[in-house]
């Protein structure tokens, strides 16, 4: 109740402060007003487009739905002459042959398989496998420039296996990093990432309930099923060979075999924390059952007049998860929410640019994503293999679950603080009498967790929202009651329909802004940057020839 009277009362400041409390007139408001995406979330979140999974006959649909919207806007494709752009991906099923063994000079550790550990492998290899790895712990396996941070400085650790904490530290002390907001150096893909980087065999994350935001079953969960990677040149042999994580009751008997204490897990966090050798060694066997496919980004492009080569996205992702388990005689995952509502929204924004009576200076990239829901990889690969130059793309705003909520008094930008976009939204809420606000657990790392955040990697300033939670009719416990609701009954279920009931007066008003926000930026002749002390300001200073 304290965080919420505080919301309130800062609300009610924000507003003063803005000298904005009621909504202004922008002629470019009439453009968006939602007929495009009820028409558009209606086929995109029915049956027929069978829960629009990759590489299924429902993908087949729903991607040549987009293309044809698209030419019927009179838009032209976005990657030469064509409006897709193939996603090649392999799927792998890592199983252990065994259990997880951890050898010191003590009886060895050995951990079973879901229950005390998961695994997996990249490398598209039938058999991969760590044979008497020496382990390292490395604390939080950071290397951070930017904050005086090297957890390898000095070491190698080519063809051993590192342990590592979740997270990063400013999580347990506010004066480190960015204190409670997360950084990307304290997500779990950066800490493979890195243990890449620096040659190591294995990679082994010790699980922690608060620092991480989820449960071990949320781990347990994820790891057991198969997963889909981009396909690689390497076939993925540049990564670790084994990949995991181990609960904390594990990891305190790695300790106590290792002859250390886990006060160790405290000692990591603190400014000049050393690696510590482990003297164990571990060993485990992965099989991999390998299938290899493709599926397709859909892209469109809206040409400016005067900057034609310098490009702003709107992306969203229009997969889901298809059929699957049937809960109350209902198999087919709709994804109405998640995100048949972004692709919706996609659509509409760019029938409303065709609509302009000034068309715009510089080309807007209409770009409909795939497999988000298996780890962003459809804008992981164009991010990395980009239709256009990184350093001539402006920005990108992403949509991702717009909800059915009616109109809110504020608006939640996912990451805020971290580029200049900021401030374009803050300006285009100010003419609706709104508000913005970050989000209210940043130590969750969200901004990490949708298509926007491979662009932010390259560079590219990247802006994300999530509904706003103070209702203008019903206030704030009753917008908080509605996303719950949705994460504890919808959220990738099948009851995530659409309805011709839904109240889309508050998506109409987010639309607005993202509109407005691309609007503006359509016609400038400035790049919004990131902001100092963001991890991305560096990457993208590069690419600018900064």
């Amino acid at each position: 109740m304290k965080f919420k009277l505080h919301l309130l009362a800062w609300l009610g400041a924000a507003s003063v402060l803005t000298g904005c409390s009621e909504k202004t007139s922008n002629e470019n408001d009439a453009l968006i007003n939602g007929q495009e995406f009820s028409k558009h979330i209606a086929v995109l979140a029915s049956d027929s487009l069978e829960g629009r999974k990759p590489f299924s006959a429902g993908e087949e649909k729903t991607i040549n739905y987009l293309k044809t919207e698209f030419e019927k806007l009179g838009l032209q494709p976005g990657n030469g002459d064509s409006y897709f752009q193939k996603v090649p991906m392999v799927d792998i099923m890592s199983k252990p042959e065994g259990k997880l063994v951890f050898k010191g000079t003590g009886p060895a550790v050995e951990l079973n398989y879901l229950d005390d550990f998961v695994a997996a492998s990249r490398r598209v290899k039938e058999q991969v496998e760590l044979e008497n790895s020496e382990m390292i712990f490395v604390g939080y396996g950071i290397v951070a420039p930017e904050y005086g941070w090297n957890d390898y400085d000095g070491l190698d650790v080519k063809g051993k296996t590192v342990v590592v904490v979740v997270n990063d530290p400013g999580f347990w002390d506010p004066k480190l990093f960015k204190g409670k907001t997360m950084t990307y150096y304290g997500r779990w893909t950066y800490k493979f990432e890195e243990a890449a980087r620096q040659g190591a065999a294995g990679v082994i994350l010790i699980h922690d309930t608060k620092p991480a935001s989820y449960g071990w079953a949320v781990v347990r969960s994820g790891w057991s099923k198969s997963k889909l990677y981009l396909q690689a040149e390497d076939d993925n042999m540049s990564r670790a060979a084994v990949e995991g994580w181990i609960t904390m009751e594990s990891a305190k008997k790695l300790f106590q075999l290792a002859g250390v204490s886990d006060t160790l897990l405290q000692a990591a966090g603190k400014k000049g924390f050393k690696p510590v050798p482990l003297k164990v060694k571990a060993s485990i066997s992965l099989k991999n059952a390998i299938k290899r496919s493709e599926s397709n980004n859909v892209l469109a492009v809206l040409p400016g007049t005067t900057r034609k080569d310098e490009y702003i996205i709107y992306s969203g992702h229009w997969d889901h998860f298809g059929k699957g388990e049937p809960i109350d005689g209902d198999s087919i995952y709709n994804g109405a929410a998640d995100n048949a509502s972004g692709t919706a929204a996609l659509l509409e924004l760019a029938h409303a640019f065709t609509k302009l009576k000034t068309k715009p200076a510089r080309s807007i990239l209409f770009l409909a994503v795939t497999a988000e829901e298996q780890g962003l990889l459809g804008s992981d690969y164009y991010a990395s293999h980009p239709v256009y130059p990184i350093n001539k793309t402006v920005a990108d705003i992403n949509m991702d679950v717009l909800q059915p909520f009616g109109r809110m008094k504020d608006l939640i930008l996912v990451g805020k603080g971290q580029s200049e976009l900021d401030e374009y939204a803050d300006e285009a809420a100010a003419k609706q009498g709104r508000v913005t606000r970050g989000e209210p657990d940043p130590s969750g790392g969200w901004y990490f967790r949708s298509d926007h955040f491979n662009f932010a990697k390259v560079g590219i300033p990247s802006m994300y929202i999530e509904n706003g939670s103070v209702s203008v009719e019903h206030g704030e416990e009753w917008g908080e009651a509605q996303k719950k609701e949705y994460n504890d009954k919808r959220y990738h279920a099948p009851t995530d329909e659409y309805s011709a009931d839904w109240d889309l007066s508050g998506i109409v008003e987010d639309m607005q802004i993202l509109f407005n926000v691309g609007v503006k930026l359509s016609n400038e002749s400035t790049f919004p940057g990131w902001k100092e002390g963001s991890e991305f300001k560096a990457i993208r200073d590069k690419s600018m020839g900064k």
